[in-house]
């Protein structure tokens, strides 16, 4: 039995833990910043694209994305670069090992973090094989930041995400099966891509 001067302090206490409970799962609180993937060009950089023949649903499923879209983009040298965008309010779903998804059954071991030429706040992780050609590249935008390091980002803005309206996260993607393992980044045409994308996507 709970001495009744304890009521009151721990009836505050669940009180308080029930918050983040009530607003995300009964009301489901989010505040949308009206940008939507669609707005990104299929011509980027001055090349064209296709969209994936994946299935609305596909996004829906991997990523908890409401909003999402897959192209290639072939340049003039035969590099045909794959992009994929998509938005979530479940950051956890983007963040973590996005590869696993986009670059399945490909070994992406080498990891580095970078920055878009040019773009010197755009921060980039990039994946390699080992011993083989082909990249990817992603980069994570929340609340207009780009974010190197979700995994800290969510701990510096654990009471937000508690007891305010969830905000969406933006997940970016490119890979380029065929890019030479010794080549730059900065000097592809994926990083490119990217850049360009980021752009369209922020200038809404």
């Amino acid at each position: 039995m709970i001495s009744t001067r304890y009521l009151l302090p721990i009836s505050i206490l669940l009180l308080f833990a029930l918050v983040p409970t009530v607003i995300h799962s009964y009301l489901g609180l989010t505040k949308n910043d009206g940008r939507t993937v669609s707005h990104i060009n299929a011509v980027l950089n001055g090349i064209n694209s296709i969209p994936s023949n994946r299935l609305p649903i596909w996004g829906q499923e991997t990523f908890d994305s409401y909003d999402w879209l897959e192209r290639f983009y072939r340049d003039d040298q035969g590099h045909n670069v794959r992009l994929f965008v998509g938005r979530s309010f479940d950051h956890k779903r983007l963040y973590h090992h996005p590869e696993l998804a986009l670059s399945y059954a490909r070994d992406l071991g080498d990891q580095t973090i970078q920055h878009l030429p040019g773009h010197p706040s755009i921060t980039v992780t990039v994946l390699k094989n080992p011993t083989k050609n082909g990249l990817a590249a992603y980069a994570l935008v929340y609340d207009d930041k780009f974010i190197d390091n979700p995994i800290i980002h969510q701990l510096h803005d654990s009471l937000h995400l508690l007891i305010g309206a969830r905000k969406p996260m933006t997940l970016f993607y490119v890979a380029d099966d065929s890019f030479p393992r010794d080549a730059p980044f900065d000097q592809s045409t994926a990083a490119k891509i990217l850049a360009s994308a980021v752009n369209d996507f922020l200038s809404q």
